[in-house]
């Protein structure tokens, strides 16, 4: 058996493929980042799902991507989790742009983005994936994901530059008491992710110009710091993936053609897509 996820930090897909590639099951996971999560919370969190426990002794190999995988140190606590747990398994442990690539181009040039509960970017020549900077995580960068722009909500309603409607919407909907908000941020395992539910928020008011006003300059942002550095042609294809992205497109088309640039696609998932490039591998 093959096990194939997909992994950020609220949640992770899971796709089990028999020796001959076709399909077994499917299962969603709470999120993988090593980042953010110590070893423990790690180990609990595969654990705990029966679906993969009932075929860990099976599992040959392990494709794992994931946010938070970028660096050494986390990809090789998370490596060590993964083989603790399928001890006979070959564990591979990459970060999420790399599937983001081979989902969204299928391993050809592009310039791919991932906007969901964090953000990134790179460019793929084909051969090697470029960045033009490591990303810091959700403190520092984290440039028109989710957790910004629920920081940014948050924010606008604390300094009551939230319009009232929305004001009155938004403290219906969220829990805003200031200890409960610290509480989450500051002694909580994931405030990334707890930032990013507060994004779902502005579907429901995406034609709001204060609504729209925000996503516009959180992408903006975007395409300033992680899209333009590249210095590609115009005519490199360019993938977004993520739920920020795919939930309000319109919005974000309508900044890439002020930049003269034009997006190729956009993937909410990229788990499908990726289970056919492993498909297709010899």
């Amino acid at each position: 058996m093959i096990l194939i996820a997909d992994g950020g930090s609220t949640k992770a897909d899971w796709i089990a493929l028999d020796s001959n590639k076709k399909e077994l099951f499917r299962v969603r996971t709470h999120g993988l980042n090593p980042a953010v999560f110590p070893e423990e919370a790690l180990r609990d969190r595969l654990v705990n799902n029966f679906q993969l426990m009932k075929h860990k002794k099976e599992v040959k190999e392990v494709f794992f991507y994931g946010a938070g995988c970028g660096t050494p140190k986390p990809t090789q606590l998370l490596k060590h989790v993964f083989e603790s747990v399928f001890t006979n398994a070959k564990v591979v442990v990459k970060e999420d742009m790399l599937a983001a690539v081979y989902a969204a181009s299928g391993g050809k040039k592009s310039i791919v983005c991932i906007l969901g509960t964090g953000s990134n970017s790179c460019y793929y020549d084909g051969e090697t994936l470029k960045q033009n900077v490591i990303s810091l995580g959700y403190i520092l960068m984290d440039e028109a994901s989710g957790n910004y722009f629920g920081k940014k909500l948050i924010k606008d309603y604390y300094y009551k530059r939230m319009p009232q409607e929305i004001a009155e919407k938004f403290e219906n909907t969220f829990d805003l008491d200031p200890d409960e908000i610290k509480r989450n941020l500051y002694q909580e395992e994931s405030p990334n992710a707890y930032l990013g539910n507060f994004a779902q928020f502005m579907f429901e008011f995406k034609e709001h110009s204060y609504v729209h006003q925000i996503l516009e300059e959180g992408f903006s942002n975007f395409f300033t710091n992680r899209i333009l550095p590249y210095n590609q042609p115009k005519e490199t294809p360019i993938y977004f993936i993520g739920s920020i992205a795919f939930y309000f497109e319109k919005i974000l088309k309508e900044v890439a053609e002020k930049y003269s640039l034009e997006i190729t696609g956009i993937l909410q998932r990229p788990i499908n897509n990726l289970i056919a490039y492993h498909q297709n591998q010899v």
